[in-house]
């Protein structure tokens, strides 16, 4: 880690629309038969003949694969920079990926100049040969933790049986050409928790080669000794031990590196950050370093245990009383620095919480006494999951119980951590927890829409991880629910959709609130999309999904909140998508109807559900054969004289039996009910409805009851279409009278009048349609005009 005054760029934090290179290159990657072809036995892909990538988008397309899922980033992908003709290559990322030792080596023929394999668990000790190959241009190598890829040893541990010498030996060959890394002119590396605990030459045989080093990072690496083997370079300007072993050992080498002026001692865990005589120790340090700017003592006791007023000399304070102010610093070891503040100073969880100290000789600060502090500790421990989740459940206590001054700086970081750290449960956890303060709180509405989706990406990213764990679970679907849905979802609305039925299906009754949860996501993203993307919640498995949850439901005779969406989630994925009401007939749904109508007669949400889903499938011409039986004719024939939910189950039951009807007499295959008698129970029941009723019902298309208008051989129906029209376009104008006369319904009412065949009332009602769309019309509301339901 280089340390000072951290700023943290996210490409997405601001309004702008984000850059063409990155959209079509998110696009290419997922669909890479644009640009390359598939080697049908290998599984490679080849770049196209005559295609031809600079720099800067075969860089961006391993970046954007990064962000996507750097597991998937593998050697197949990889392949197209095999043509060192028309790729090229200089700096490049590979976290996390899964790129083995031969895709490595493919990219190493570009002559690397910047080089990050941190956590690649598919490396071995020859990319390590692959690496000091071609070492020459490398200048910044990042191993991480990646150990693998290092020798075990220096030493020879097993002997050849063909051989008398451990010279012989390949490990051996190491001490003699003395050198592990052969890359000469390496300005960076990183090892990190690397434990040679038999070969103190280990780290010496490592680093003494490399010079020209200027940043070297350590971390969490063991028995490094006295460090001794670093005074050799000469321009080493960083250097992170944090949470070496035995740092107190390292401190007398690093106080003779002058040009030192970034440096980490902190640790992660404070038992092994105590010093003897800490306020002398770091005195001398800071002395001993001139060009020091950035320190960090987080996990240790060089901060002291008082204040300024305690370690200042009583006779000091006579001589300088005009001057105390001026000169209070309230850690010992840098009274040096009280004129001369560093850039950045790490003191979160030392002994004695000095960060919670008034007089600190530095900019910036992490800790944890305020948010500047915490947002500080966030951005400079991104690569310490230990230290950032501690950082991040600060920064969630603020969100929960404070106000966070600065939220796009900590959405940033909250971003960053949860994309670098995938894989890390608590910081996904703790992340998330943020993430739903911040889409529900007051500025949510200030977010732009790239925030809005890298928020839900992280999210998906996360949850579909950590599907195992309830709490990752519950904060995703929590904070999705914040969301405008389905409008912000709609980018990722197949992951999305695919993600929400595997949590209804679920593991036992422990996961019923996530469920729960999850079934309200999937209704309300099957609600207002177009017939494509309900074809597709379809596709993947929703009817099914929901007729076991009702098969669930009702072996255990249990009626609940559940059960009422799942019926609900239904009717939206129907709702003029007749491939899903086939679906729901073959999955033996009007089993299912029948059975919960026994089971819950006097459930009216229910009734209404179930009722509108049978209104969508008796829409489907096709299909209505199927419906076509005596019990069930008899039972939309009852519930017309229903006040169930208000007029919404007659309603919905006079919808069904409209378009049964409206096949006329000869798709009428069953002695009872009769037609004639079913037609006049259905006209008496809507004559009863009140055409001022509010409705709880949501069009997004007149179409299917437009066709009705049209059934001339069964006025009946007519009937019913014109009371719907005349109902909705009087209770809610702003929102149907447009729509009836966009999808043709002016012109279709008023062939209608026209015609004798109509009784006066359809007429009636469908003279009360017109009027009501021409004031709107002309007015823009109806809000305060009063109706005569007579006409």
């Amino acid at each position: 880690m280089t340390m000072g005054t951290i700023n943290i760029f996210c490409p997405w934090e601001d309004s702008c629309p984000e850059p063409l290179l990155d959209t079509c290159g998110k696009f290419v990657i997922t669909h890479p038969e644009t640009f390359c072809v598939l080697h049908q036995e290998t599984g490679l892909w080849y770049l196209r003949p005559g295609v031809a990538l600079p720099t800067e988008i075969c860089e961006k397309l391993i970046s954007l694969w990064q962000d996507r899922d750097p597991e998937l980033l593998d050697d197949k992908f990889i392949n197209i920079f095999r043509d060192l003709t028309n790729t090229r290559l200089k700096r490049i990322t590979l976290r996390n990926s899964g790129v083995s030792d031969d895709g490595l080596n493919l990219l190493l023929s570009h002559n690397l100049v910047e080089l990050d394999i941190s956590n690649c668990s598919k490396l071995t000790e020859r990319t390590l040969e692959n690496i000091n190959r071609i070492g020459d241009s490398l200048t910044a190598l990042v191993i991480g933790k990646t150990k693998e890829i290092l020798p075990d040893s220096v030493f020879s541990i097993s002997q050849p049986e063909s051989s008398d010498s451990s010279d012989s030996s390949p490990v051996s060959e190491i001490k003699q050409r003395g050198y592990i890394l052969r890359t000469p002119n390496l300005k960076k590396l990183v090892v990190r928790e690397l434990y040679q605990p038999k070969e103190p030459e280990y780290f010496a045989l490592l680093l003494k080669p490399l010079t020209k080093l200027t940043h070297l990072d350590l971390s969490g690496c063991f028995f490094l000794h006295d460090v001794s083997y670093i005074l050799p370079m000469k321009y080493l300007v960083s250097i992170n031990l944090h949470s070496v072993q035995r740092i107190q050992d390292a401190i007398p080498a690093i106080s003779e590196m002058k040009t030192i002026k970034f440096l980490d001692v902190s640790q992660a865990n404070q038992k092994y950050g105590m010093f003897e005589s800490p306020d002398s120790v770091l005195a001398k340090l800071v002395l001993s370093l001139p060009n020091l700017t950035s320190l960090d003592i987080s996990g240790t006791n060089l901060s002291g245990d008082g204040t300024f007023d305690e370690y200042r000399d009583a006779e000091e304070k006579e001589s300088r009383v005009g001057d105390m102010e001026t000169d209070l610093c309230d850690i010992p070891g840098l009274k040096s620095r009280i004129h001369n503040p560093l850039e950045f100073l790490g003191l979160y969880n030392t002994l004695h919480d000095a960060c919670h100290r008034n007089h600190i000789p530095a900019k910036v600060i992490t800790g944890d006494a305020s948010e500047e502090q915490i947002l500080a500790a966030t951005a400079a421990y991104l690569d310490r999951p230990e230290v950032l989740v501690k950082a991040l459940n600060e920064l969630f206590h603020i969100f929960r119980f404070e106000t966070c001054h600065d939220q796009q700086r900590a959405l940033n970081l909250i971003l960053l951590s949860m994309l670098r750290h995938r894989r890390e449960k608590h910081i996904q956890i703790s992340g998330s927890a943020s993430l739903f303060y911040i889409a529900k709180g007051e500025d949510k509405n200030s977010l732009s829409v790239r925030a809005r989706q890298k928020m839900i990406i992280v999210l998906l990213d996360a949850m579909e991880t950590h599907l195992d764990d309830s709490t990752m679970m519950r904060n995703g679907c929590l904070t999705l629910c914040q969301f405008r849905i389905p409008q912000d979802v709609l980018f990722e609305y197949r992951r999305l959709v695919q993600l929400l039925l595997r949590l209804i299906r679920g593991r036992g009754d422990g996961d019923d609130f996530v469920r729960r949860i999850a079934i309200y996501l999937l209704n309300s993203l099957a609600c207002q999309v177009d017939g494509e993307q309900k074809e597709l919640v379809g596709d993947l498995g929703a009817i099914e999904t929901m007729l076991k949850l009702i098969s669930d439901r009702l072996q255990r005779h249990m009626h609940d909140d559940m059960l009422e969406i799942a019926w609900s989630a239904m009717w939206n994925v129907t709702d003029e998508t007749p491939v899903n009401c086939l679906r729901f007939l073959d999955g033996q749904g009007m089993t299912y109807f029948q059975k919960c109508l026994k089971e819950f007669p006097d459930k009216p949400e229910l009734l209404r559900n179930m009722m509108g889903l049978l209104g969508n499938v008796a829409e489907v011409k096709s299909l209505r054969a199927r419906l076509m039986t005596s019990e069930l004719l008899t039972t939309f024939a009852d519930l017309l004289d229903s006040n169930s939910d208000g007029i919404e189950v007659s309603y919905n039951a006079a919808g069904v039996l409209s378009h049964i009807a409206s096949g006329g007499a000869e798709a009428w295959t069953i002695d009872r009910p009769t037609r004639n008698e079913v037609l006049e129970r259905m006209v008496a029941a809507i004559e009863r409805w009140d055409l001022a009723s509010k409705r709880n019902i949501n069009y997004r298309s007149f179409e299917p009851i437009l066709r009705l208008l049209e059934v001339y051989h069964t006025p009946q129906c007519q009937h019913w279409a014109a009371w719907a029209l005349a109902n909705l376009t009087r209770v809610y104008p702003d929102k149907y009278c447009s729509l009836v006369e966009e999808e043709g319904g002016i012109q279709l009412l008023e062939e209608l009048l026209k015609s004798p065949a109509p009784y006066q009332r359809i007429k009636s009602l469908a003279g009360i349609v017109i009027t009501q769309c021409q004031l709107f019309k002309e007015y823009g509301s109806l809000e305060h005009m009063d109706f005569d339901s007579d006409f």
